[in-house]
């Protein structure tokens, strides 16, 4: 009878996962250019190896079992060290990373991260780029959990991290805004909390995945729409869904031109101190593309620019 260790290969690991993904043993088959006993086959020998059912017979669907969805986590973790072997492993044959992760949080301009990506695609670099949408704590988490190298608009201090080194980005002013047809548009300034205690306000969700995450500019019992990214929360005020702070270079354009009003608030004006943060703590231990990147940033005009959302219009 063959092992767990026989049995819990990279290639089963890689196979439990496409099948969670196709949804079905018979549509990941065809993902993977394989008849669906095949799977079923090499399925009923892992569950043999370790005495578990990994998948409910009961149902048509490919639903794990508890047990299933344990190793399903559990093997994602394990390819996700492997690939971080190779990635090591690479990186000490010819210095350069075989991919490089970076969290890019929401007050930061795309069009700049996409200039740089641009510039760096021209080193003709073996390293292939992934970029990660995040959001507050869910920025600094990608990086502490591994799942990132490189983390841009840190607006926690990353000196907090054991192994964390960041650099000032530079700050970010907010401003509180509406639609023009928003009842708070003719309100009389400043507003003060109880007011808009009784208006919906738009907020951005945590991508951090541990925690309750950090919220800004809430109130206790306020209703609140939360939207997935500052885009979205940014069209949400346009629409006359809420109110909220957004970065002041990000509404300065709305503002300008009468599709944003922008009301003075109780509260002092909030300034967010951000950051960018990689992993390592000394220099010899950096991968090529990830001292490339830190080149980048040390630049004034790319850091201003990575700050300025006009740019993402």
């Amino acid at each position: 009878m063959q092992t767990a260790r026989d049995v819990l290969t990279p290639d089963a690991l890689a196979m439990l996962q496409a099948i969670e993904n196709a949804g079905s043993f018979a549509a990941a088959a065809r993902e993977l250019g394989v008849v669906p006993s095949a799977l079923t086959y090499r399925v009923r020998q892992i569950e043999d190896a370790l005495d578990v059912l990994l998948y409910d017979r009961s149902s048509r669907q490919a639903r794990l079992t508890a047990a299933g969805t344990e190793l399903l986590r559990e093997g994602g973790r394990l390819l996700s060290e492997i690939d971080a072997v190779a990635n090591r492993v690479k990186r000490v044959a010819t210095g350069w990373e075989s991919q490089l992760t970076l969290a890019i949080d929401g007050i930061i301009a795309r069009s700049t991260v996409m200039e740089l990506c641009e510039s760096f695609f021209t080193l003709g670099a073996p390293t292939r780029l992934k970029l990660r949408d995040e959001t507050l704590s869910g920025t600094l988490e990608a990086l502490t959990s591994g799942q990132a190298d490189l983390a841009i608009g840190v607006v926690l201090e990353p000196t907090t991290s054991a192994g964390i080194q960041g650099k000032p980005l530079g700050s970010v002013s907010f401003v509180y805004a509406v639609a023009p047809h928003h009842p708070l548009a003719a309100a009389p300034e400043p507003l003060t909390d109880e007011l808009l205690l009784h208006h919906r306000a738009v907020a951005v969700a945590d991508s951090s995945l541990r925690g309750n995450g950090l919220t800004f500019g809430l109130l206790g019992g306020q209703d609140v729409f939360t939207v997935a990214s500052m885009p979205a929360k940014l069209d949400a005020q346009l629409r006359g869904l809420g109110g909220g702070f957004l970065p002041e270079c990000m509404a300065h354009g709305y503002v300008e031109a009468g599709h944003l009003v922008a009301k003075k608030t109780e509260r002092p004006q909030r300034v967010v101190r951000v950051s960018y943060a990689w992993r390592g703590a000394t220099a010899k231990g950096q991968g090529r593309a990830l001292q490339w990147w830190l080149k980048q940033l040390e630049s004034p005009a790319t850091r201003a620019a990575l700050l300025d959302q006009q740019h993402n219009r």
